[in-house]
């Protein structure tokens, strides 16, 4: 079965567009749209795609209000921002209200593509330009081990414990170990915020993810 994918912006050209380009993907199935925030948590209720292409300013509800419904509401939708604006501000509200990637609109078809299959399983996705929003030298409190670094980048990039055990060569229970470490040292609350700290702290580089 295909990736199912659901498209929320204000902008018929820009979303006709995304129909046009995804639709080119064969492992991909545009399963609907909406033109606005409220609009858009009716539709992702009814058709509750695998992943939601969601602009950040639309009206009646925007896109990280959204989200965030999408993410207190428990169901199996991963949402993917997809806008013009790469402001610290939007990307830190965006993945804190549960967006697994933001990307924007300059992008390539294929980076497109690329996101939206990396968040489908479960992975996060950060667009090359917003690297500069996130990116810093600051020092954490304690920083992670390699084997903690090594077990967030793989995660992160949507392996589950198993998976990520098994390419380390070591036990669920000591990846979950890992995982716990990290988010202590971090002070993050879940996966989304400890891959934003690690960035924004110098802890990893966007390009270790995106390899």
């Amino acid at each position: 079965m295909g990736i199912r994918v659901f498209i929320a912006d204000d902008h018929p050209m820009t979303r006709a567009g995304l129909v046009a380009t995804l639709e080119r993907e064969p492992d991909f199935e545009i399963v609907g749209e909406a033109s606005d925030g409220i609009e858009a948590w009716r539709v992702i209720r009814e058709v509750t795609p695998d992943v939601a292409l969601v602009d950040i300013r639309m009206p009646g509800e925007d896109g990280v209000g959204l989200v965030r419904r999408v993410k207190d509401s428990g169901l199996a939708v991963s949402s993917l921002m997809l806008t013009s604006y790469d402001a610290q501000q939007y990307v830190t509200a965006s993945l804190r209200a549960g967006a697994k990637g933001y990307i924007l609109k300059t992008a390539s078809p294929e980076e497109l593509a690329r996101a939206i299959r990396t968040v489908a399983k479960g992975g996060i996705y950060l667009d090359a330009e917003v690297s500069r929003v996130v990116g810093g030298q600051e020092i954490v409190p304690e920083s992670l081990s390699n084997r903690e670094r090594e077990v967030l980048i793989l995660t992160s990039k949507g392996l589950s414990s198993k998976e990520t055990a098994a390419r380390l060569f070591i036990s669920e229970r000591t990846v979950q170990t890992h995982l716990a470490s990290v988010y202590d040292k971090l002070g993050a609350r879940n996966k989304t915020e400890a891959l934003l700290l690690a960035l924004k702290y110098g802890v990893m580089t966007l390009e270790e993810l995106l390899e």
